[in-house]
């Protein structure tokens, strides 16, 4: 069985990171997976790194970075995707909207040669346990038209924070992202179809963070972004 790393970026998030790490490990170690767990903090001003520290002695397989300073969640991801030392490699969200379980339904995908596996909220099979306010939501559709638009990287749902890699696609795409926030996911699609990656969606289960408090100039800032992909594009950046 291949080795499995799970990237966890955080930020701020002491009163969360351990259910999620605990769920985590406990489901990997019944699986009897390979794995490790490594937990990329991006600059906190709360006690997440303690709280990661306080559970290494129980969690053998977690590892922590932890940056003193805020970069953005795509700096650690990339971070912690290159950083990883597993064959397949997946980021999830600190606050468990989607749980670690479904790597298993992704790991098939990888043996039929599948470069890079995208968790999708939009296709057949997904489930959605708690929404979006109607107005967030409403956001989102007019982004992902945006981004199709401008960037079309072969899938319906690019903002999903649970991608899984292999560590041959990792190391093509990742080092060539740019953007350290609010649009890498947006990046690193567009990178690996540019690449000649196969990508796959597979439906996930998800649930909203209703403290997640993205405001409308956040919105507009991954516009931004979005169009720099696009002029990265154009203009040869990424060669």
């Amino acid at each position: 069985m291949k080795k499995l790393s799970v990237v966890i970026p955080a930020y701020n998030e002491e009163n969360r990171i351990g259910v999620t790490l605990e769920a985590t490990n406990a489901y990997l170690a019944k699986q009897g997976m390979d794995y490790e767990i490594l937990v990329v903090i991006d600059g906190a001003k709360d006690n997440t790194a303690g709280v990661v520290q306080s559970l290494q002695s129980r969690i053998p397989a977690l590892r922590m970075i932890n940056n003193k300073e805020n970069h953005g969640k795509g700096f650690v991801v990339k971070q912690g995707m290159l950083e990883a030392v597993g064959e397949i490699r997946l980021f999830m969200d600190a606050d468990g909207s989607t749980a670690v379980d479904h790597i298993t339904s992704f790991l098939p995908y990888f043996d039929k040669g599948f470069d890079v596996v995208v968790g999708s909220r939009r296709i057949k099979g997904a489930n959605i346990t708690v929404h979006q306010p109607w107005f967030r939501d409403f956001l989102g559709g007019v982004f992902r038209f945006i981004v199709h638009t401008l960037v079309p990287v072969g899938v319906t749902d690019s903002q999903c924070g649970f991608k899984a890699f292999t560590a041959d696609a990792t190391v093509k795409v990742f080092p060539k992202q740019t953007i350290d926030r609010w649009a890498f996911d947006v990046e690193i699609l567009a990178l690996a179809r540019k690449e000649g990656l196969k990508i796959e969606e597979a439906p996930v289960t998800w649930k909203n963070d209703t403290e997640s408090q993205v405001k409308f100039s956040g919105m507009v800032n991954m516009l931004l972004e979005v169009l720099q992909v696009r002029m990265n594009l154009w203009g040869g950046k990424y060669k």
